[in-house]
């Protein structure tokens, strides 16, 4: 599938802030099952500094304002070819070991919201043994894993943010698909499978406009490597996915974030269009 996108983001503010510097991760790579024809970033209201593969393998931009603008404009856009590997994204390439996928986070934390989530699985077939340390379990745990973060978690704009933890997510009871992605991660490295964040983009069927980026966990099972799971979806990506970033969780894999000085208010506003040639 040849997907084409445009991703733009706008910050806004009520007063130019004296200086600021923010992080992009909104260049996807050629890697497993997706392959970028092109792509391009324009920015306005704020300078590119310098550019650099993260630890997690990630491609980062950093952009700095100095007070010149009450605006900034982030637009990234190009191709992106893709196929359908039923979500097996293959085996782990990463500076990071895979050991480290199994540990929690201040987003992935669990307690007792994943371990009642969690009830009874190490036991099912596939199901990771304690003497098998941080080896995966099976695809069939995996997926019945995916479909109780679903059914735990229904979907709701409203209701969180990219603060909120796994623990707080499962404890109301609705979210989104990061707050999906990080009770999956959560749950699967409190059963000794090692789990990471994505984010991506997603084409959806119905319309090519969207307010938002998507995300999904993958899990490292035996004699798969990396596969995906789309709990806000009940489906592991398939060539409607185009990939990002990835890392521990949000914090690592986020498609902008940074920090400024001085008062002004700020507002945001994304547009996102992703179509099929």
């Amino acid at each position: 599938m040849l997907l084409t996108i445009a991703h733009r983001t706008t910050y806004r503010y009520d007063a130019p802030p004296p200086y600021g510097v923010m992080r992009l991760r909104v260049c996807p790579r050629s890697l497993g099952p997706q392959r970028v024809l092109d792509w391009q970033i324009d920015i306005e209201g704020a300078e590119r500094q310098v550019s650099y593969r993260d630890h997690m393998g990630n491609e980062v931009w950093l952009i700095s304002t100095t007070g010149a603008s009450d605006r900034i404009d982030v637009t990234a856009r190009g191709r992106v070819e893709t196929r359908e590997t039923h979500g097996v994204f293959g085996p782990h390439r990463s500076l990071a070991p895979l050991w480290l996928f199994t540990r929690q986070t201040r987003l992935t934390a669990p307690g007792d919201g994943v371990a009642r989530l969690i009830q009874g699985m190490a036991d099912e077939p596939g199901g990771p043994p304690a003497n098998r340390g941080a080896r995966a379990g099976g695809l069939p745990l995996a997926h019945l894993l995916m479909e109780r973060v679903a059914q735990a978690v229904a979907y709701d704009t409203d209701d969180t943010h990219p603060a909120t933890t796994a623990e707080e997510a499962l404890a109301r009871g609705t979210g989104v698909c990061q707050d999906h992605s990080h009770i999956m991660i959560a749950a699967a490295r409190q059963l000794g499978i090692p789990a990471r964040y994505v984010s991506g983009y997603l084409r959806l069927d119905d319309r090519e406009d969207q307010t938002a980026t998507h995300a999904w966990a993958e899990l490292h099972l035996d004699g798969l490597g990396w596969v995906g799971f789309d709990a806000s979806n009940r489906i592991s990506p398939d060539e409607r996915y185009v990939r990002i970033a990835s890392g521990l969780d949000y914090d690592d894999a986020a498609p902008m974030g940074g920090v400024r000085y001085g008062s002004a208010d700020e507002s945001l506003d994304v547009h996102l269009s992703i179509g099929e040639q």
